[in-house]
């Protein structure tokens, strides 16, 4: 008989490849999604491919404790990956905070509580790479992101406090070991619905042509199958128990991404800018759009990130960011998005 796992979030673009993963290597998977009305959605992405017989959907709401316990028992494994995530910026930032906080902890109790092996929690780079630290400094899984830092954004907050909660938790109830998180970038790759997932939007606007300039914000990139892999790893190694793991690569410009777009696409770069924007334009530009505002303490600065941990866990080295790009750009013509 198959081992269940929870997939909370299976509707979002990580979740989603998460749960096709764990499907294609034979496990049943119970996918939660807020609302029932996506449940066809999910069904008919993950049915395209991989075999969905052993696919269940239930309803489960971060701000609710409805269901919980229900979606957690019989479970061998959880992968909790529900989190909210909005580019505009929230008129309070608890809309944010309160389901990351709440959610994290109802899948944590719920999965403690059904005695799985263990629950893997996907965090965010962003618990780790404003962490005060030198130029050329190299960030490990020691690094976090202090709370009391100025111009933390809502998102931040929300994941770091989300992640402190999960350890919290687990080492309170003496089950650290029980608890993996996984740490991605930017994440991006081929798309399994019309979705396209909140990094790969910055592909699709380039594409598309929505800035007239290209802003040097350069990202920490990570192809989204690396992070599936990554997570469903976590689920099983024995090493990964109590860990936290980076999965990002030195960052790339979004200059640079729009190099390979027009080298490897040039049938759909038409529309693309062919201009650099400069680092002062780029700040005036962040207080205007969000993905920009949000990331402004990452325009023209260059990060290092440990990716040895994650290499070891997936036990090969981790894709290349060109191809995944490229890859990523071809998956958005492919369903019509530019």
């Amino acid at each position: 008989m198959a081992d269940t796992v929870l997939v909370t979030g299976i509707s979002g673009f990580i979740g989603g490849h998460i749960a096709a993963e764990l499907l294609r290597r034979g496990y049943a998977v119970r996918g939660s999604v807020r609302s029932p009305a996506r449940a066809g959605e999910v069904r008919a992405a993950m049915a395209a491919v991989a075999d969905d017989a052993l696919l269940e959907i239930v309803q489960l709401d971060l701000l609710s404790d409805e269901g919980w316990s229900a979606a957690a028992e019989g479970c061998r494994f959880v992968q909790h990956v529900a989190s909210p995530f909005v580019t505009a910026k929230p008129k309070d930032p608890d809309d944010l905070i309160r389901p990351a906080v709440q959610g994290t902890t109802r899948a944590i109790n719920a999965a403690l509580a059904a005695g799985v092996d263990r629950v893997v929690v996907t965090s965010a780079l962003a618990t780790v790479q404003y962490a005060p630290a030198r130029k050329d400094h190299l960030f490990t899984a020691s690094d976090w992101t202090p709370l009391e830092q100025r111009g933390l954004g809502a998102y931040v907050t929300s994941k770091v406090r989300a992640e402190r909660a999960a350890w919290d938790i687990t080492e309170r109830r003496g089950a650290r070991d029980s608890l993996a998180v996984i740490n991605p970038g930017g994440v991006i790759g081929p798309l399994l619905s019309d979705d396209p997932g909140t990094s790969v939007t910055a592909i699709q606007q380039i594409l598309a042509g929505a800035l007239p300039m290209i802003p040097d914000l350069r990202l920490p990139w990570i192809d989204v199958r690396d992070v599936a892999d990554a997570h469903i790893e976590a689920m099983t190694a024995e090493t990964a128990g109590g860990t936290r793991t980076i999965l990002a690569t030195d960052p790339s410009s979004l200059i640079d991404v729009a190099a390979v777009l027009r080298e490897r696409l040039p049938e759909v770069s038409a529309k693309m800018p062919t201009r650099a924007m400069p680092t002062w334009l780029t700040w005036v530009a962040s207080i205007f759009e969000p993905q920009l505002r949000d990331n402004r303490w990452l325009i023209g600065l260059a990060q290092r990130f440990d990716r040895g941990p994650a290499e070891a866990l997936l036990g090969r080295p981790l894709r290349s960011i060109p191809e995944t790009i490229e890859e990523t750009g071809r998956s958005l013509v492919e369903h019509g998005l530019v």
